[in-house]
């Protein structure tokens, strides 16, 4: 049987040339970066390079990127970094409804603190109102964060909009964004969107897991969450992963020169599904809207189906699909992101799954599943 899988916003398979790009190392490139002699000088070159390479595709100094060891690390580094450093100026933090776990456990967890979170709802698109911001914001506000690009729905928030509210009420907040989902989909310039902070995991796209970073823009101070020796600036503990620091510099180079060939492709992916379901007469709704949406993840609600009972069949038949954030695999509770959009105990809190397309897939592929997947909605819903 044919697998064919459909979760690349939960994580993305190696690509071959980040492999062969990082097989050397391992063997060969084994000096800690942080020694003098000529191992740990050459593993610097290599970790240097890389740098480099992750800069310029936001635009930005090498010095200003922090490595991580993914996407979690780098929201929890710019959320606690931000709010223990900022704290003499305030203790308010603003964020949304609809963030990645990695951002609203750590505002909980600042709220156990004594800080105070406000948390922005958003419309049935998944989009915060900028009005609503513009009135969250106080004198004490030190923080906001919110994600660029969603990792349930897709939606794509007007993060240089948002920037420009923020920065004018107050050159001081820092604002953070999650740009886990976004990076490698999406032109990001971090001189445009206004942002301070930016974080960024490499297994999203088809680089190596357990390596991710953090953009600072200089001048913004954190308080590190790691104690130990003075890497990364002195802002980041422990010795780097350079195999895994290559690779994902290579994963994103790759991803930079493929940006606009990618982006046709999983959008081409995603209406090929659309079509084909329509095609089956199969009722179905799309959660989202598709004009400001990242290209590659598609959330669909099925009526009168359970995400499980969905989720269980459509593997047996082959097809790898989630019902939102990995992070939450086998969870019985709803998405938060759609409890936030639709409410508490709306149908499209249990009975949507999200497709996401990438590196691997073929329109053809796609169409083959889209096929698959109406034949099993149609024997669940008259179940």
């Amino acid at each position: 049987m044919e697998r064919i899988y459909l979760d690349h916003a939960a994580t993305t398979p190696l690509h071959p040339s980040v492999i062969d790009e990082m097989m050397p190392l391992f063997a060969d490139v084994y000096g800690n970066p942080s020694s003098i002699h000529h191992f740990g000088r050459e593993s610097r070159r290599y970790l240097d390079n890389a740098r480099e390479t992750l800069a310029n595709t936001i635009n930005a100094s090498s010095d200003d990127i922090i490595i991580t060891s993914g996407g979690t690390e780098a929201d929890n580094l710019a959320i606690f970094g931000a709010a223990y450093s900022n704290k003499q100026k305030g203790k308010h933090i603003i964020t949304t409804v609809i963030e990645h776990h990695a951002v609203l456990h750590a505002c909980q967890q600042l709220e156990r603190e004594g800080f105070e979170v406000t948390y922005l709802p958003v419309d049935q698109n998944g989009l915060v109102d900028i009005e609503e911001l513009r009135s969250a914001l106080r004198d004490d506000t030190i923080l906001v964060t919110i994600m660029y690009g969603n990792n349930e729905i897709g939606v794509i928030q007007p993060l240089a909009q948002i920037g420009e509210v923020i920065k004018a009420h107050s050159d001081s907040i820092v604002f953070h964004t999650d740009a886990v989902q976004a990076y490698g989909i999406v032109p990001i310039d971090v001189t445009q969107l206004k942002v301070d902070l930016l974080s960024v995991s490499a297994h999203k796209i088809n680089g190596p897991k357990g390596v991710g970073f953090l953009y600072i823009q200089k001048g913004i101070s954190l308080i590190p969450r790691l104690y130990g020796g003075e890497q990364e600036r002195k802002r980041r503990a422990g010795t780097e992963n350079v195999p895994g620091i290559v690779g994902f510099a290579f994963a994103a180079k790759l991803a930079q020169a493929e940006l606009n060939e990618r982006q046709a492709q999983y959008l081409q992916y995603k209406q090929t599904m659309i079509a084909t379901l329509r095609e089956e007469e199969v009722d179905f709704t799309v959660n989202g809207d598709l004009d400001c949406n990242l290209a590659h993840v598609l959330n669909v609600y099925f009526p009168n189906t359970n995400v499980e009972a969905l989720l269980v069949n459509f593997d047996l038949a082959g097809i790898a699909a989630s019902s939102g954030s990995a992070c939450t695999a086998g969870s019985i509770e709803p998405s938060h992101v759609l409890t936030a959009i639709f409410g508490s105990g709306a149908p499209e809190t249990t009975g949507s799954v999200r497709f996401s397309f990438g590196y691997g897939n073929s329109d053809e592929q796609v169409n083959r599943a889209g096929k698959m997947i109406a034949k099993i909605v149609k024997q669940l819903t008259k179940m």
